[in-house]
């Protein structure tokens, strides 16, 4: 009987209240924060669908980030051009023809493929002098770092790492398939790096950087369009250990939702396991609890999506699907509960169709789900201004790095 009433009890307990806020939970990202406070050099890589992978929102933010604290370099990028269309601002990227990419999500997914890591995308070509490389739009992209993450394995061939007067010969050839990172550094800033074949054998990249090793901020986007966490999920575990190792990110934004809200047969109990299980194997294999951020999705609509849910209806037959609030609600709750960061980019937008407005301001596209260019910049400011809020209200570290004075 006692125990019976002990049950009871404790499922009369309340659930803790939902967070209210457009940033919840901020403490989560005091390592990155401090680390903003005190000036030092600072990587963030954000990886998602089609909205990182448009880098509309993640170049919005990147630029008022590195107005104030300086600039880091462009970051990390897929290799070359893996699909029609790559959006690469401030630095052109160009590849020969011989390059076949494998993807974690689309029609150049291949099972058993060349492993694929942060970027999403792994370029593999065999023929000698195929070439992949990255040039500076201006001068003040101009880097003297770069890193280039690859996959040494049996027969893999030789590649010629080319920035400017520093070149580095860099032999792939192991007798089991393993990832390998190499950075390269220039005396000087440089407006252009390449990588090319040398001899026979087969070479595979999965991500090419580019730095600037005076400080600053960098921020990596990786997105594949059309993505879902699950399919980040795809990603070798070898080569994210290689690639975070290398690339040492102090924050990591996860930016999935959208197409899980759309989605008419997402299990969101499935969802919400697959999401902790990734947080917790990001934090596994960067051997350390990396300060993580979930983007919430953005609010859309559709009105031409048979099978999906829709919970609010809104103007002129746009509806928003029901899922999108519910992906919210689980992130949220995971990130209370995982001691990470919550942005509702909902909420920031406007709410419940609130893309009907962003439309009619020409700041999102027809579909009501992608943003032009002044939509992103202005998400890309308001995540930038939530963040600087609570840097301004969150108490500096004291030497122990408890907050505490």
């Amino acid at each position: 009987m006692l125990a019976l009433l002990g049950a009871a009890a404790a499922l009369a307990i309340p659930a803790p209240p939902a967070c209210q806020a457009r940033l919840c939970f901020a403490e989560a990202l005091r390592p990155f924060l401090d680390r903003l406070r005190a000036g030092q050099p600072v990587h963030i890589i954000q990886i998602g669908d089609s909205h990182t992978a448009g880098d509309m929102i993640t170049n919005g933010w990147r630029t008022r980030l590195q107005a104030r604290y300086g600039n880091g370099g462009r970051g990390v990028l897929a290799a070359g051009r893996p699909y029609a269309g790559y959006l690469t601002w401030g630095v052109t990227a160009s590849q020969s023809g011989g390059w076949t990419a494998n993807a974690s999500f689309g029609d150049r997914y291949r099972v058993g493929g060349p492993p694929v890591g942060l970027s999403g995308f792994t370029q593999t070509a065999r023929n000698l002098d195929e070439r992949l490389s990255v040039a500076a739009d201006s001068p003040d992209q101009d880097f003297d770092r770069i890193t280039v993450c690859a996959i040494a394995q049996p027969g893999g061939g030789t590649i010629i790492l080319d920035m400017g007067a520093t070149v580095q010969i860099w032999p792939l050839d192991a007798p089991t398939p393993t990832p390998m990172c190499s950075t390269l550094d220039s005396d000087a800033p440089v407006s252009s790096a390449s990588i090319g074949i040398q001899g026979a054998g087969i070479v595979s990249i999965a991500s090419f950087g580019t730095f600037r090793r005076d400080g600053g901020v960098t921020l990596s986007n990786l997105g594949v369009v059309g993505a879902q966490l699950a399919h980040f999920a795809r990603t070798s575990d070898a080569l994210l250990r290689a690639e975070l190792d290398a690339y040492r990110p102090d924050l990591i934004v996860l930016a999935f939702g959208t197409n899980e809200g759309f989605s008419t047969s997402l299990a969101m109990d499935a969802y919400e396991a697959e999401l902790r299980g990734q947080i917790d194997r990001i934090r596994r294999l960067a051997g350390r609890e990396v300060p993580i951020l979930l983007l919430g999705p953005p609010d859309a609509a559709t009105r031409s999506s048979p099978g999906v849910g829709l919970a609010d209806a809104c103007a002129d037959g746009w509806s928003v699907p029901g899922g999108l609030a519910a992906v919210r609600e689980r992130q949220q709750r995971v990130a209370r509960e995982m001691h990470a960061a919550f942005w509702n980019w909902s909420a920031a937008m406007g709410g419940r169709c609130a893309s009907t407005a962003w439309r009619m301001s020409d700041q999102m596209r027809g579909d009501h789900i992608h943003f032009t260019r002044s939509g992103g910049d202005r998400i890309g400011a308001m995540l930038d201004a939530d963040l600087e809020r609570a840097l301004a209200l969150m108490p500096a570290a004291d030497a122990d790095g408890d907050g505490r004075r």
